[in-house]
């Protein structure tokens, strides 16, 4: 069930007081980090902000960026469109993607009265650290990425997701296992909300199909997987998945290659990134990548977002870019209705967050009590490397 909440006042927990006495003084960077996106067009006085938060430094950024760039996009169109009657404005909040950067990122937010929305965050801890603080203040967010599938069941009252959960990208990443036949496979995971999730959520399907599985846990800081590797290569395993995010995930494929491991390799949307590719050079081809995410270079509806995402940024959209444009747009289409009843607050883009129907280019943006789309509608995407490029094989119940 979704948590009721007062209307009309929030309080920040203790544990963002500090925070927030940091960060109380500073609106030159609070304006440095804000986005005009385009403010010409509204033709209001009213300025309603969008708040993104997700990693944009350290190194998991460049997911963060992909997807800060598509919201900056989203909001830049429409107000160059003109019929908002407002002005919208785009507010950057770093949270590196770390649980404990989370806090801080999110008091940021909170300051500034004129955020009534939030993209992100990108990241499952992130989300898991600041979910009961934003559903506190009343504060409506719509992550593009954040898989984790606890998230739904915390009790945050004003979180939203619109992509699908690691329930169903583990569930349908172990019925392929199945489909190829591997009898034992080895399953790593990084120890973070995410990689822990997908990895227990895999290992699960994987059991109940009679295949043997192998678990090892690394810490994410870890930066020899030597070890890790030698392990795999002697397990006689015919296939390895890794729990994590790009970096990481990078390493372990060269570790696995100077290990001399010959069976499949996969990751899950966590690695599916340039960052990827570049940190595990040649030996990142052949990797599969599993994700809830589309490949706007490729899908027809997302043609026209592709073209003005190159023309703005100058390089194609990538990893859960469109997913971010959508969740923007839906938050969009939401103050929109809010604002038609008088000023849009907190507390009546909330509602109409909870009340949209809005067609997305990757998916129908409709929320459940729990905050998750339609998971029926979702899918499942199998990506893999070659000659150095991630390519889209399709629809993950269509291999095998």
């Amino acid at each position: 069930m979704r948590l009721t909440r007062p209307a009309t006042r929030w309080v920040l927990p203790l544990a963002l007081v500090s925070a927030l006495a940091l960060t109380a003084c500073s609106n030159d960077t609070k304006k440095s980090d804000s986005g005009s996106s385009g403010l010409g067009g509204s033709g209001s006085s009213q300025t309603y902000k969008i708040a993104f938060q997700g990693p944009l430094s350290g190194d998991n950024a460049q997911l963060g960026i992909n997807e800060v760039n598509a919201v900056d996009l989203a909001i830049e169109q429409a107000n160059k469109k003109g019929d908002l009657g407002f002005k919208l404005e785009l507010v950057k909040a770093d949270d590196q993607g770390s649980p404990e950067q989370a806090p801080t990122a999110a008091a940021q937010v909170l300051q500034d009265d004129a955020v009534i929305g939030v993209v992100g965050p990108s990241f499952s801890g992130a989300t898991k650290a600041i979910g009961a603080t934003y559903g506190d203040a009343g504060l409506s967010f719509i992550s593009p990425s954040a898989t984790n599938p606890t998230l739904s069941e915390q009790g945050f009252p004003t979180f939203h997701r619109i992509v699908p959960s690691d329930n169903v990208e583990g569930s349908q990443a172990a019925d392929l296992f199945a489909k190829k036949g591997y009898k034992k496979v080895v399953v790593i995971d990084d120890l973070s909300d995410y990689g822990k999730g997908v990895a227990d959520e895999l290992q699960r399907g994987l059991e109940k199909g009679g295949v043997t599985v192998q678990r090892i846990g690394v810490d994410a800081k870890t930066t020899d997987y030597g070890s890790t590797a030698t392990q795999v290569a002697a397990s006689g395993a015919q296939a390895v998945f890794y729990g994590g995010y790009d970096a990481q995930a990078g390493l372990v494929a060269q570790a696995l290659a100077a290990a001399n491991f010959t069976g499949d390799k996969y990751t899950g949307n966590g690695g599916k990134s340039s960052v990827f590719t570049d940190g595990a050079g040649a030996a990142g081809d052949g990797w599969y990548f599993t994700c809830g995410c589309s490949d706007a270079t490729v899908a027809p509806e997302a043609k026209d977002f592709t073209a003005a995402y190159q023309k703005k940024f100058n390089t194609p959209p990538s990893t859960y870019s469109p997913e971010a444009y959508d969740a923007a747009n839906a938050m969009i289409d939401a103050i929109k209705t809010a604002a038609k009843g008088g000023t849009a607050t907190r507390e009546s883009v909330e509602k109409a967050v909870d009340a949209l129907d809005y067609k997305g280019i990757t998916t129908e943006v409709k929320f459940d009590k729990t905050g998750e789309v339609d998971q029926s509608a979702q899918v499942v995407n199998l990506f893999q490397q070659e000659g150095g490029k991630i390519k889209l094989l399709g629809n993950i119940k269509d291999q095998g």
